[in-house]
């Protein structure tokens, strides 16, 4: 412990400084950080261990009754790392300055794995600076304890704060930026090519994000037996607005290994593109092409050779898809559990009927805004989908009250029922109350309570 207290002394440790009226933290290590008094801004500060007593004289006025209540420090060092754990990166910063038994409990490397900052005026380059040259202090210029940064709505984030991830953090795991649009193509490549055991990255609203590949430096070292493979398994890239089909071949030839992708309003996106998807990533098991208002049937019948695989699809809005596409789905991927297909205006009881009878195994199903769906596509789920949980209706004209009836007296799972804005009698909705106890009804029937 002296050894350790000795180093620490020469030790600088980097806090995220906040106001004097900043508002107390929020339960949990994503809470969002304050900004400076003086800049206007939350920055990085580098400072000295405290010493091992506070001096200030409220403290020393304290009555011995308040020393005892306020006595911390009589948890053992793993108790006092328990709660640290629960504490959000900039708030574990802050207990740092607070005393030299503190000071090295806080920098303890099981609570280095996740570094979250969140927040419009954070600067964060130069916090992630900072905080991996302090974490790095062991094993010079390669932090390998840290395996997730989360950095999400932080608009002043840019390449540069990207690059230092990838510089630093050889063994990151999980990377969330989303919401960050002044990060480029270019960081994006920098972090999948330098971090190799990267799984998961979120890149939601990086309007900027046309692509997901290695540097060209990487393409080079790696051997032909090796490949041009990236380990990411999850993918988001919800609002990349200016994704197109090409860019989507790139991203599936390089990251073979996916499993859950999403491609929410990625407007450009046609089925050419969920044709490339398909050569290369046989694994997908979750796929969201919603508001990709390219995407038609013949789409559909790309995505439906995941077969068995797939378990979760949803094309909300997708205008052009019709009976037809939900038909291969239902022949081919007999196994999903999950379908979105909101405001698909195509679809008909024939297309329901036909989901019904060969997706027996689904458990959340969205139809709304779907007209041409009555009671009778009603009934062949009712009679086919006994673990039906989830069933949005809403704004479905054709459905009335029989129609949820029937599906209430054979699912009696059903926890949530969206009918807003369907013509349902009171009795109706009272009926599915009665049989489904644990069913949530979301409606607009003022007469219902």
């Amino acid at each position: 412990d002296s050894d350790l207290s000795m180093r620490t002394l020469s030790t600088p440790s980097p806090a995220l400084i906040f106001p004097p009226n900043s508002p107390g933290f929020q339960n949990g290590r994503g809470s969002s950080t304050s900004s400076s008094s003086v800049t206007g801004e939350t920055v990085a500060m580098v400072h000295s261990p405290p010493p091992t007593r506070l001096t200030h004289p409220l403290i020393r006025l304290a009555s011995k009754h308040q020393k005892e209540q306020a006595n911390i420090d009589r948890l053992p060092d793993h108790s006092m790392i328990q709660i640290f754990s629960f504490l959000p990166t900039n708030q574990l910063c802050r207990c740092a300055r607070v005393c030299r038994r503190w000071y090295n409990l806080a920098w303890d490397p099981r609570l280095w794995r996740t570094i979250r900052l969140t927040g419009e005026t954070i600067n964060v380059d130069r916090a992630l600076k900072v905080l991996t040259r302090r974490l790095c202090q062991d094993t010079p210029n390669v932090c390998l304890m840290l395996e997730t940064v989360i950095v999400s709505g932080c608009r002043r984030l840019t390449d540069r704060g990207l690059y230092t991830i990838a510089q630093c953090c050889p063994e990151l795991r999980r990377l969330e930026v989303s919401g960050c649009y002044n990060i480029s193509n270019e960081a994006v490549f920098d972090v999948v090519s330098l971090c190799p055991n990267l799984e998961h990255l979120d890149v939601s609203g990086c309007s900027k994000v046309t692509c997901i590949s290695l540097t060209r430096e990487a393409s080079i070292k790696l051997s032909p037996l090796h490949g041009k493979q990236i380990s990411i398994r999850y993918l988001d890239m919800t609002d990349c607005f200016v994704l197109e089909d090409e860019g989507l071949h790139t991203i599936a030839a390089h990251c073979t290994q996916l499993t859950h992708l999403y491609l929410r309003r990625c407007v450009r996106l046609t089925d050419e593109g969920l044709r490339y998807l398909m050569i290369y990533c046989t694994s997908i098991k979750e796929l969201s092409v919603s508001d990709c208002r390219f995407v038609s049937d013949f789409g559909m019948r790309e995505i439906a050779k995941l077969e068995s695989r797939l378990r979760y699809l949803s094309i909300a809005h997708c205008g052009r898809i019709t009976d037809v596409g939900i038909r291969y789905i239902a022949k081919y991927c007999s196994k999903l559990r999950y379908l979105n297909a909101r405001g698909c205006e195509g679809i008909t009881d024939h297309g329901v009927e036909y989901l019904a009878k060969n997706c027996t195994k689904l458990k959340s199903l969205d139809i709304g805004k779907c007209p041409l769906v009555s009671d009778t596509g009603l009934e062949f789920l009712a009679l086919n989908c006994f673990n039906l949980k989830r069933l949005s209706l809403k704004s479905c004209e054709s459905i009335t009250g029989q129609g949820l009836q029937i599906v209430a007296a054979n699912c009696f799972d059903l926890q949530m029922l969206n009918v807003q804005d369907c013509e349902v009698s009171v009795d109706a909705l009272r009926f599915v109350k009665r049989h489904c106890k644990r069913c949530i009804i979301e409606h607009t029937n003022p007469a219902f309570f």
